[in-house]
């Protein structure tokens, strides 16, 4: 049986850099299109007790669209502002 994308939320800007990231709404699965014609670095900052600490960063192809998975309150940004994203989850 296919897997398919179920749409939580609406498609939002990822910011432009660590101080505008998002947990969208406490997603744990959010859809990445990177829509700025340009390779962007995406970041997800771990939630910690004293804050948010970047854990895990790559590269995304312009163009592209990924799934990446991320405890609830971890925020995603990406160093453009034309990368957008949206929370989904996922039926079988």
């Amino acid at each position: 049986m296919p897997v398919r994308t179920l749409l939580i939320g609406t498609e939002v800007a990822l910011g432009n850099g660590a101080g505008n990231g998002s947990n969208f709404d406490n997603a744990t699965v959010v859809r990445v299109f990177n829509d700025s014609g340009a390779d962007r670095v995406i970041s997800v900052a771990k939630s910690t007790t004293s804050g948010y600490a970047n854990t895990a960063t790559c590269t995304m192809h312009a163009n592209h669209i990924e799934f990446f998975e991320k405890g609830a309150q971890d925020h995603i940004f990406a160093n453009g502002a034309s990368v957008l994203g949206t929370k989904v989850g996922f039926t079988g």
